[in-house]
């Protein structure tokens, strides 16, 4: 029952995915779930019990089902959708043929200016999150010590600040928290842990940021 996995979900609230787990947990030491697998149905593995469908369910709706559980529900069996929000609708409809402009580039600069200045290109379906895309390649959106000692993408620390340099259309919009967060800050700028890319982007690591222009 203790599943090891922490749930997301993007700004619609809807869709529950897996965004993490715990590598001592029974989900990673099973090697069936990876992150970014959407929850699908929940089962109770007990005499009576019915499967609970979650495609498409909200966060709390899916917390709700988990929290309803019996105290003596020991073993859960979980069904997930392997690929984007768009595709599971899709599978939902019946229709199996993906559409050819489902992913995106993320073009990201690093280091601009210095001497060692790198170029990285990321492939993602569109959707996807920023901060997640940037780490799953090995990319440090952390300055200084926040390395760290950062939130992990939870939008508590306000230190995965990237420079949107083009395609600011292609995101999603600043939430009201986010844009307080960064109110000292270019436009521009933006939180990647809240960050959804949903076109091709280009994107600057470590942008100046003043002392006045810390977050927090």
């Amino acid at each position: 029952r203790a599943t090891g996995i922490e749930w997301g979900t993007d700004l619609s609230f809807s869709f529950v995915y897996v965004r993490g787990m715990d590598p001592s947990g029974a989900a990673s030491l099973s090697g069936q779930v990876n992150v970014g697998d959407q929850i699908c149905e929940l089962h109770a593995v007990e005499e009576g019990s019915s499967p609970v469908n979650l495609i498409g369910s909200s966060f709390d709706n899916v917390m709700t089902s988990f929290a309803s559980l019996g105290n003596k529900v020991y073993d859960l069996d979980l069904v997930f959708f392997r690929g984007t929000k768009e595709e599971l609708k899709a599978a939902c409809r019946g229709d199996s043929t993906k559409q050819e402009d489902d992913n995106l580039v993320i073009t990201v600069i690093q280091n601009k200016g210095a001497a060692d200045e790198k170029i990285l290109k990321i492939s993602r379906k569109k959707g996807c999150n920023v901060r997640q895309a940037l780490v799953d390649e090995g990319v440090n959106v952390y300055q200084s010590f926040t390395r760290w000692t950062n939130c992990k993408g939870k939008q508590l620390c306000g230190t995965c600040i990237v420079n949107i340099k083009e395609g600011s259309a292609n995101t999603n919009r600043k939430s009201m928290d986010e844009g307080s967060t960064l109110r000292e800050n270019p436009e521009s700028y933006r939180l990647s842990c809240v960050t959804f890319a949903y076109g091709d982007i280009t994107i600057e690591t470590f942008p100046p940021i003043n002392a006045a222009q810390w977050t927090r």
